[in-house]
């Protein structure tokens, strides 16, 4: 049974390579649709689980994973920016508070009849916006792209204080929880995820170590 990762996203691929685990690449093109009315942690679950459906109805014999990752502002959902007018905004949101991040798994086999979809939270406190420490960042332009206009792995750590919880959950696919539902599917993870987490070899995964 072949994995399929349904993401585009170069972070995912990298955290699922950290299991050693072979697998392809086929995005899904399903278009998130956010939900108002629905709690940020559930609209996640629905995102990911979308995704990672659309792509097994195109691989009926596959195991494939679904993912997403949104941010949790006082209960509202904060998505990706449209532009960096819209990321200066969000960021400015942001700035000097505390957030939650949700990201969603999901696991779709057709040919067994399973499906597996969770999540996992992690709370992130952000810095002050101080000496245009935000000014500075948006003119990289890394924003675009990411949840809540802020990439944790990349130059967006210099605005994250602190990360209670999974780091990889921040960076967008959750390594201990994507392990457990792998197992649960019949799909056993060649590396020691225990000691994938004491060596913590992603960018900056060290300095938000708890």
């Amino acid at each position: 049974m072949q994995l399929i990762l349904a993401s585009s996203s170069p972070r995912r691929q990298e955290l699922l390579a950290l299991l050693g685990l072979s697998f392809h690449v086929i995005p899904s093109n399903v278009h998130e649709q956010p939900m108002p009315e629905s709690a940020p942690i559930e609209q996640v679950r629905r995102f990911a689980l979308e995704k990672a459906r659309a792509v097994a109805a195109q691989l009926p014999d596959g195991l494939v994973l679904g993912s997403d990752t949104v941010i949790d502002l006082d209960g509202q959902l904060l998505g990706k920016p449209v532009d960096l007018h819209d990321a200066r905004t969000m960021l400015a949101r942001l700035a000097g508070r505390s957030h939650h991040v949700h990201t969603a798994v999901a696991l779709c086999s057709p040919e067994r009849e399973k499906e597996f979809v969770e999540s996992d939270t992690a709370k992130v406190e952000m810095k002050p916006d101080r000496e245009n420490l935000y000014t500075q960042y948006l003119t990289s332009q890394e924003s675009l792209g990411k949840a809540g206009a802020y990439a944790i792995q990349g130059l967006g750590g210099d605005l994250v204080d602190r990360v209670d919880g999974d780091y990889t959950t921040v960076v967008g696919l959750p390594i201990k929880l994507v392990a457990r539902l792998l197992g649960l599917a019949g799909y056993p993870v060649p590396v020691h995820v225990e000691e994938l987490y004491q060596r913590r070899s992603y960018a900056n995964w060290n300095r938000f170590a708890v």
